[in-house]
């Protein structure tokens, strides 16, 4: 785990609300600044981190100021449905329309800007979280194919892997970005831009599995797809289908899956 950064801003707690915190961190990952909203709940020990990825167009910001997940997981965790739990919602380095959460070609390395650095930066912003805490990746769109794929390309470091309306292969970023599919073509062997690949070649040390979509969305024959593959393979996993699209809405009602899962 990376230990420490160049340079470290966390928000003031005078100034912050509901247990949101932002931290800008220069990243050795992307050779730049960035950002991360971390929510931190107030416990006085915290087993459980969950990294929480946006979609295209969005950043750190999306998921709390769009769908309100800090409020979903305390409802939850008041409820008693869920242990406490970091979660913390990183930009995925603003390349494009999006980065794919992938390694560039001239060195911006937003892979390991997920997998190295932001176990570290919910460290320093949540003191109370367990460094042998487990680690949970999780998003949406184009955020679950990077979370399908880093969970599964880096199995052993996290405890559990689910997706929303994902993005299953690096071909679909061209339904979604002006970019031409091609630059993103760029970041690795084309075999290991995709999610199945991590999940096939790691399939004896994967985390627990979950993913859901619509049945409204334009990505559900995706999604189906890659659950057909996964039980070819009898690879352990569990998939859902829910009514609604490719839309807030839908991830708003249903990251509470997530919560739940990142939980057990």
């Amino acid at each position: 785990m990376i230990k420490s950064f160049h340079t470290v801003e966390l928000s003031d707690p005078a100034y912050e609300r509901e247990g949101l915190r932002v931290a800008t961190v220069k990243s050795r990952a992307l050779g730049r600044r960035a950002d991360v909203t971390v929510w931190v709940p107030s416990a006085q020990k915290i087993d459980r981190l969950l990294i929480l990825l946006h979609g295209v167009y969005g950043s750190h910001w999306a998921w709390s100021q769009k769908a309100g997940v800090h409020r979903t997981a305390q409802h939850m965790m008041d409820a008693g449905e869920i242990a406490p739990m970091v979660i913390a919602m990183p930009s995925d380095g603003l390349g494009r329309d999006g980065s794919g959460y992938l390694t560039q070609p001239h060195g911006e390395d937003a892979e390991r800007w997920i997998v190295d650095e932001m176990p570290a930066i919910a460290q320093l912003a949540a003191s109370a979280l367990c460094t042998d805490a487990k680690i949970a990746i999780a998003g949406l769109s184009m955020g679950g194919y990077g979370a399908l794929r880093l969970g599964a390309k880096y199995a052993d470091r996290f405890s559990a892997i689910s997706a929303h309306s994902a993005i299953t292969d690096v071909m679909e970023m061209q339904s979604f970005t002006e970019e031409p599919v091609g630059e993103y073509l760029q970041c690795g062997p084309r075999e290991e831009l995709s999610a199945i690949y991590w999940l096939q070649k790691h399939r004896m040390k994967l985390p627990k599995l979950r993913f859901d979509c619509g049945v409204d969305d334009p990505l559900i024959e995706r999604n189906r797809a890659l659950h057909r593959a996964l039980q070819i393979e009898a690879i352990a996993h569990i998939y859902e289908e829910f009514a609604g699209g490719h839309e807030w809405p839908y991830w708003q009602k249903h990251v509470a899956e997530t919560l739940r899962f990142a939980s057990e």
